[in-house]
């Protein structure tokens, strides 16, 4: 079939909205036509280049859900009608990873920036030529025909432009803090950046029972919304939040400081660490440049107050664990979701939407479908 799809030609340029060739699914497939998608700072990485496909044009978009219009044969468990949600880390069930419950770190998870399907070739083509898209999925058309490990089926009580934030940025913020950040109750707990991620870093702190979550934002808006959804102080920087945690307690510090930055640097690393108490850890979330292998770490703290920098994705934890737990989190107002999107957009409209992440005006912009795009 033929669909519009917001395309990257090159890194550095502007997304162009442009007709692509979508393929029906083959064995282990499945079409969704998605009800929306996600605008995560990942594909501002993919945009500028710090985050390179291996062929281009790209598809964006990896945060999305939907309803199943086509079922490859060989799918087991997903019908057509079924509502999901589309996670950027597939999950073969077969790898040692996913055997090991890791699913966030499954095999299949290698070929995420290839351009080529898990089950081989192509789905999506451009002019007749190969086009990539974003985690396997390209969720920046309104149609998308991936492999049956990308996809979890939910209820259908759930409002699917909501459940589409849970396929990337709030499980991996949730996770962040309350899985691979192991918050307990009673723990202080500093986030660094409160966008799509940290936001969400803040709920899943203050569920777990922190007495303390520290946000950190220099944006105004984001700390406001940080404390509405379960921060207790925020600060504009670092010197100022590591000054007041040392007050809180009483100089012990903090037990976790989770990195959720946007575009993260070597240079967030110490402030981090020196954030920490003794035997902490900091949690590494926020993306780097590809090509970046600098980092500012004192290996004297590190080694002699036995403190910990752990890397993380999707939290720490595997997709089809976290999902259905935080859907019932969402169910009894635990997990705020509606709160999230602070902007729906067209998808013509998707470059004014990242220029509106990047001023820091947005949670969560949203790519909301309607029959206009299909």
């Amino acid at each position: 079939m033929k669909t519009k799809a917001a395309i990257l030609h090159e890194p550095g340029k502007d997304w162009e909205i442009d007709e692509i060739e979508l393929g029906d699914p083959i064995e282990g497939e499945v079409q969704v036509r998605l009800a929306a998608s996600g605008l995560c700072h990942s594909d501002e990485h993919l945009r500028t280049g710090a985050t390179p496909m291996a062929i281009y044009p790209a598809v964006g978009g990896h945060e999305g859900a939907g309803v199943v219009t086509k079922v490859g044969a060989g799918v087991a468990g997903i019908n057509e009608g079924d509502h999901v949600v589309l996670t950027f880390i597939p999950g073969c069930g077969r790898c040692r990873a996913c055997a090991k419950g890791m699913q966030n770190l499954c095999d299949a998870g290698a070929g995420l920036l290839s351009g080529e399907a898990i089950s081989g070739g192509h789905r999506i083509t451009y002019q007749g030529k190969p086009a990539a898209p974003m985690c396997l999925l390209g969720t920046f058309a309104p149609y998308v025909t991936v492999n049956q490990a990308s996809v979890l089926t939910i209820e259908k009580d759930i409002p699917l432009d909501k459940a589409a934030l849970l396929g990337c940025g709030v499980s991996t913020g949730w996770g962040t803090a309350t899985e691979i950040g192991e918050t307990r109750t009673g723990d202080t707990v500093v986030v660094v950046g409160c966008g799509g991620v940290g936001i969400n870093a803040v709920q899943g702190a203050a569920a777990a029972g922190a007495r303390y979550v520290v946000a950190v934002d220099p944006v105004d808006f984001k700390r406001t919304k940080a404390e509405e959804l379960g921060a207790t102080h925020s600060f504009a920087t670092m010197e100022e939040a590591q000054a007041a945690v040392g007050e809180l307690t009483w100089g012990q510090m903090a037990d976790s400081v989770l990195i959720c930055i946007g575009e993260t640097t070597g240079e967030h690393l110490q402030p981090a660490l020196s954030t920490t108490k003794k035997g902490g850890q900091v949690v590494v979330t926020g993306m780097g440049r590809a090509d970046q292998i600098d980092a500012q770490v004192s290996l004297f703290e590190l080694t002699l107050l036995q403190k910990r920098l752990q890397g993380a994705i999707f939290g720490g934890v595997s997709p089809r664990t976290q999902i259905p737990r935080l859907l019932e989190h969402y169910r009894n107002g635990t997990l705020k979701l509606d709160e999230l999107v602070t902007t729906e957009y067209k998808l013509e409209d998707i470059n004014t939407g990242y220029a509106d992440m990047m001023a820091g005006k947005n949670l969560r912009g949203l790519i909301r479908y309607t029959d206009a795009d299909y």
